[in-house]
């Protein structure tokens, strides 16, 4: 008689994605809360938590000890008797007094983005964004922009998450033939102050909206490079972009879809010298679509939050870049699933 074949199919990882929103829901919480920028002080007892919190008890030490059981919190003892602690990530990167800080980029995920991917199902079946755009409501953008507050803590989000591979590009990319640069589209200047950092010979300027203009001086002020950044505003829509050897763009293409993607390389492409290099940093999707799956998830959230924005292949962005009259093109891997992509005109 046959023995049958021990089955070696596991459902965990199916589990395990499928309610990941659990565990998602669990750590944005804890970032809305400021939880870890209390425990940056000092180690606390879950009763204090739930008083500086304002929790109630029933779930207190379930909360708690889930973000041990996540590697987020560190803890001596057990419940009553438990002292609390950041993990080292994320004493580093989510409290709010440091510069470091990465939580705006979360914050926006628990307050905006998190309830939008509910909508993902009418997004694939329509074609439409689905945030708060979808029924006539003001563009995001539209809001961020018109209030100085809200630009601020934008751009602190999104300097935030770009923090690493504006850092890994600074250090990676070789500028030793090259002597200014211009960053559309540079938000908070970060890219350009990078770059000048590692490379002193470098001249850079930042090129955003003119509302982004202070923010960005502002932090390059207090980076003590105002005088080594220029700050240049106007708009990459109606605007030509200034002159310089390397073109940059950080997480600008993927907002826009495949005309407008076209249009702003062929702008980069006219502002660049023979030998030039236009640079893109984005979450590059690998040829094949198996390995990065963060962009993917991006280029689908590109769907909920613009009209027709989508995250790109390598050999996409090689293709925007031929056309454009570029000759050749390269990548070099930054920090997690993005990459910079490389043009030489």
């Amino acid at each position: 008689m046959e023995v049958a074949a021990q089955i070696t199919v596991d459902p965990s990882k199916i589990m395990q994605v499928g309610t990941g929103f659990f565990g998602t829901k669990t750590l944005l919480t804890a970032v809305n809360m400021e939880l870890f920028t209390i425990l940056a002080k000092r180690e606390l007892s879950g009763n204090e938590i739930q008083t500086k919190l304002s929790l109630h008890s029933r779930s207190l030490y379930d909360f708690l000890d889930a973000l041990v059981a996540m590697g987020f919190l560190k803890r001596k003892g057990i419940k009553e008797s438990a002292l609390y602690s950041n993990a080292e990530d994320t004493d580093l990167f989510l409290d709010k007094n440091k510069p470091s800080y990465i939580g705006g980029i979360l914050e926006m995920c628990n307050n905006r983005l998190y309830p939008f991917w509910n909508n993902l199902e009418d997004g694939l079946k329509t074609g439409l964004q689905q945030n708060e755009a979808k029924d006539g409501g003001q563009s995001p953008f539209e809001v961020i922009y018109a209030d100085p507050d809200k630009l601020r803590e934008f751009i602190r989000a999104m300097t935030g998450v770009q923090m690493g591979n504006f850092i890994a590009f600074a250090n990676g990319f070789d500028f030793s033939n090259y002597k200014t640069l211009c960053d559309i589209g540079g938000s908070g200047g970060t890219l350009s102050a990078h770059v000048a950092m590692k490379n002193p010979h470098m001249q850079c300027t930042t090129f955003d909206l003119p509302p982004v203009s202070p923010i960005a001086q502002e932090n390059l002020d207090a980076m003590g490079l105002g005088d080594k950044v220029k700050v240049v505003s106007g708009d990459f829509f109606t605007d030509n972009f200034p002159k310089a050897d390397v073109i940059t763009m950080g997480q600008i293409l993927h907002d826009w879809g495949t005309k407008d993607k076209k249009m702003l390389v062929k702008k980069a492409y006219n502002a660049l010298p023979k030998g030039g290099a236009f640079v893109v940093i984005e979450n590059l999707i690998d040829d094949d679509r198996r390995k990065n799956a963060f962009g993917l998830l991006m280029s689908l959230n590109m769907l909920i939050e613009t009209p027709e924005g989508y995250d790109i292949s390598t050999s996409d962005f090689d293709g925007l870049a031929k056309e454009a009259g570029f000759v050749k093109t390269s990548i070099i891997p930054l920090a997690g699933p993005s990459s910079a992509g490389i043009a030489i005109k």
